[in-house]
């Protein structure tokens, strides 16, 4: 059978032209959703790293409880935000966040705690206050293990998106729902296809910013 001929070949070229709208409103929606995950993760994951950096003993409880998050199963989560949050947009977000957070907090962490201890002294030696000295030194050197982190959490997330369709979301997650429960393979292969470009996408933007912020490296190499 020829590829695209009819709806039973693999990949109907057909039902593709006819539904760009529905694929970009799903290539926006996976963005948005994968944005939002990331940007409220890391806003969350720096100030408790930095916690966890001072109070040594907080590192503990911070990651038990970060780790607890990344365990439940995604379907599990959303069945239990349901009765609270109902069908929204904060629902997705509150589990693809909560899986975020493990992975940036480790990152963090271990990223300022590589920081040279020379390179600290010099800093406070300079009469930077530990606030300014972890803004503007720790997490600066620390970029290459952040952003490491930031790359395994956005293409996660990336994956983990297509699992909102449960609730009404899903981006590329609906296309491959709407082609499973009709037993039809093109938004299949387009919603899997797509999902996997994206995540390659980020990657690679996130390895170019990752060189553009640390010329040192370059340097280095």
């Amino acid at each position: 059978m020829i590829l695209g001929a009819d709806k039973d070949s693999f990949l109907w070229w057909a039902w593709v032209e006819d539904h760009y709208d529905d694929i970009w409103a799903a290539t926006v929606e996976h963005l948005q959703l994968t944005a939002i995950a990331i940007g409220v993760g890391i806003a969350l994951s720096v100030p408790l790293a930095a916690v966890a950096l001072r109070f040594r003993r907080t590192y503990g409880p911070i990651a038990g409880v970060a780790g607890i998050l990344y365990a439940i199963p995604s379907l599990a989560l959303f069945a239990i935000l349901f009765p609270i949050t109902g069908l929204t947009v904060l629902t997705a977000e509150i589990g693809l966040v909560g899986y975020t957070l493990l992975i940036l907090i480790r990152n963090i962490v271990a990223g300022v705690e590589g920081v040279p201890a020379a390179v600290k002294e010099a800093a406070d030696g300079m009469g930077y206050r530990p606030l300014r000295r972890f803004l503007t030194v720790d997490l600066r050197l620390a970029t290459p293990a952040i952003i490491a982190g930031v790359r395994i959490a956005s293409v996660t997330t990336v994956g983990l998106v297509t699992v909102t369709f449960v609730i009404g979301f899903g981006g590329y997650g609906g296309l491959i729902n709407d082609g499973l429960s009709r037993n039809f393979n093109t938004p299949v292969v387009v919603g899997a296809g797509l999902s996997i470009l994206l995540a390659l996408a980020i990657d690679l933007i996130l390895i170019i910013f990752e060189r553009v912020m640390t010329p040192w490296n370059r340097v280095a190499r």
